[in-house]
């Protein structure tokens, strides 16, 4: 019962981390987990402060505004992306970045749209929304960019779909502009709430969110075989 979600394995596959919620935790809790000698042991936990995503290089742990960096054995503490991603008026639930530093992340707050910031030249540029291909339809949150930026997989309400919300994937075309918005199928989706995609770092699964009952008071994590992603490639 309660939550387990937003399911993340950090690079290298030996750590994973979800969120929990119910019982004695009465907040939203961030569990995380290391393999040792094949032994998956839980090491860590803490009051989630934005869902949690990874740099490729596994270095940092984005959580929504700001970030930790790896310092030994752990994690330093979390500091802020800046004065760019702190407006108040921003909903930032979950920030992800690909191997170029480009950042693409949600807003709750202004209108359940998803934005798109570029590292040029070692400089964060400003954040923009992305055009109708992504923001389309409601509850538009939880990006997921591929390490080389080739695809994009959120989830959203839009006409169509199989039922709550449903995840989605656009494909980036020869010019740089994101192609349509493409359901990814009753493979993954379902009649219910289906959020809040990963692709783990060794590209050989998709973890997501769906909710158990009605209302999302018990949500699970779930997983399929990535290779769907090339079967909904546009050729």
């Amino acid at each position: 019962e309660g939550w387990e979600l937003e399911g993340v394995f950090a690079p290298g596959m030996r750590e994973f981390y979800y969120t929990t919620m119910g019982g004695k935790y009465t907040k939203p809790t961030v569990f995380g987990f290391r393999q040792e000698n094949t032994v998956w042991n839980r090491y860590i936990a803490f009051t989630r402060t934005g869902e949690v995503s990874f740099s490729p290089d596994g270095e940092r742990m984005h959580m929504a505004k700001g970030y930790k960096d790896r310092v030994g054995d752990g994690w330093s503490d979390r500091k802020s992306h800046g004065p760019m991603f702190e407006r108040e008026d921003w909903g930032i639930m979950r920030l992800t970045s690909s191997a170029n530093g480009t950042f693409v992340f949600d807003d709750y707050k202004g209108g359940d749209v998803i934005r798109i910031s570029a590292l040029k030249n070692g400089k964060r540029q400003e954040p923009a929304e992305m055009g109708p291909m992504i923001n389309t339809g409601k509850f538009t949150a939880h990006p997921f960019i591929a390490p080389d930026e080739s695809y994009l997989i959120w989830d959203s309400e839009r006409e169509g779909g199989l039922g709550d919300s449903d995840l989605y994937i656009s494909f980036r075309q020869k010019d740089e502009s994101w192609g349509p918005a493409i359901n990814m199928g009753d493979a993954v989706n379902s009649d219910k709430w289906d959020a809040f995609a990963s692709v783990t770092p060794d590209g050989k699964f998709i973890l997501f969110n769906r909710g158990v009952d009605a209302e999302n008071t018990n949500v699970d994590i779930y997983w399929v075989d990535a290779k769907i992603i090339e079967t909904l490639r546009p050729e």
